[in-house]
């Protein structure tokens, strides 16, 4: 492929047009290919894998266990290809078709963005499941992942655009940017004329960057400043449990949670019950002065700067409310828009929250770590996005399309 930023925006451009023609059954048997070719191809995965960890000793733990793949990993990599494969594809779906007083048929159409850029960081599975979803929401895709992953995006896209042109297709439908140097993604930010959106998908300083920077349209996803709220009338257990799962199933991605609030009512009891669940993960704790006095020496102080911040490790800042309207206060002060969680067995205090809580997702007796394209059925996701525009949410198929609208007239002229 060209290093030339604007050679890969023409590439896809003209990909994409193919793609537009495509029927669903043959997208939906390519990626059934691809599917088969990455298990078959594991080893090689594996090994490119490899390289990419052989220079990860200054990197996080967190950030190494985001670019580790294993052959579980890349089994469920393909399911996920599957999974899209098995979708509704929403390329040429009417939202609605009225006749107006002229006469005119009008219809609301699903037709494809186009051409979508993605950034990403240490995640190659990421690779994979915004491709996937670009093609069968028959989008051209160009990927920039982050340095640290190059050997394994590579190898990967590499599998996928072979299995494209296996199939008489144009391979430049999935493109990768080689060159990983912030000069080149700055071009890529300012490629108009050739992207029709741009994701990026990371940490926060990122998506802040990308947004900052991009000349063409961006879909912010992912910071993930995630609550839990337990109320004062709720299952001590419960809470326990969806508290550990949020924190500690894996705690380095954007919809584990970060933040614990209790009700004051509840605290001096389910506290320390909570603490001893967190103990064999080693989470850190740090604590408003209600959390300290409860706690003691188990728990640091808490500073403004924690209850802003995304930790993506094992520590935990909590806090000690007076009711559910202070929980819903603070989280909306402090939260990314994320995902959010209240345990209670209160119906109107689970509805207020429902109602009140600004967030993509905002669940009630359940972990944040089920904000995910796969758990909500779109088979992958391209992201999460945490704005109001356009998509919100995990972003499946439908949140890569837009619309246009099909008129048909019997020779009608505007009087």
């Amino acid at each position: 492929m060209p290093s030339n930023i604007v050679e890969l925006g023409k590439q896809a451009q003209r990909a994409a047009y193919q793609l537009g023609q495509l029927e669903t059954a043959q997208k939906n048997s390519i990626l059934k290919s691809m599917a088969q070719a990455l298990n078959e191809k594991s080893a090689e995965i594996l090994d490119a894998n490899q390289k990419d960890l052989e220079n990860t000793e200054k990197l996080a733990t967190n950030f190494v266990d985001r670019l580790t793949l294993t052959k579980e990993r890349i089994k469920a990599i393909a399911e996920g290809l599957n999974q899209v494969a098995q979708l509704p594809d929403p390329i040429g779906n009417v939202d609605k078709a009225w006749v107006n007083a002229a006469g005119l048929s009008i219809a609301k159409r699903r037709v494809p963005l186009g051409v979508i850029g993605i950034i990403y960081e240490a995640r190659p599975n990421v690779t994979v499941d915004a491709a996937a979803l670009c093609f069968k929401s028959s989008n051209a895709v160009i990927l920039r992942g982050g340095k640290e992953a190059l050997h394994s995006n590579l190898k990967l896209a590499e599998i996928l655009r072979a299995v494209l042109k296996d199939n008489g297709l144009d391979a430049n439908a999935i493109q990768i940017i080689e060159d990983t140097s912030h000069e080149t993604a700055a071009r890529f930010m300012e490629l108009t004329g050739y992207l029709d959106v741009l994701i990026p998908r990371g940490s926060a300083r990122l998506i802040k960057a990308v947004v900052n920077k991009a000349k063409v349209p961006v879909i912010e996803t992912g910071a993930g400043n995630c609550h839990v709220y337990v109320d004062a009338d709720s299952d001590k257990k419960m809470a326990a449990d969806i508290v550990v799962n949020a924190k500690c199933q894996r705690p380095a991605v954007c919809n584990a949670m970060e933040k614990l609030l209790l009700h004051k009512d509840v605290a001096d009891e389910y506290l320390p019950y909570i603490a001893e669940k967190l103990k064999p993960y080693h989470v850190e704790l740090r604590g408003d002065k209600k959390a300290q006095q409860i706690l003691g020496a188990a728990i640091k102080p808490a500073t403004e700067e924690d209850w802003y911040t995304e930790y993506n490790d094992y520590i935990l800042a909590i806090k000690i409310v007076d009711s559910v309207d202070d929980a819903i206060e603070h989280i909306n002060k402090y939260n990314t828009k994320h995902s959010e969680t209240i345990v209670t067995n209160n119906y109107q205090r689970s509805e207020q929250f429902l109602d009140r809580i600004d967030a993509a997702a905002v669940y009630v007796n359940a972990s944040t770590r089920f904000t995910d394209g796969f758990e909500y059925g779109f088979g992958a996701e391209i992201g999460i996005s945490t704005q109001k525009l356009h998509a919100r949410g995990p972003m499946g198929l439908e949140e890569l399309t837009t619309t246009k609208y099909v008129v048909r007239g019997q020779g009608q002229i505007r009087k």
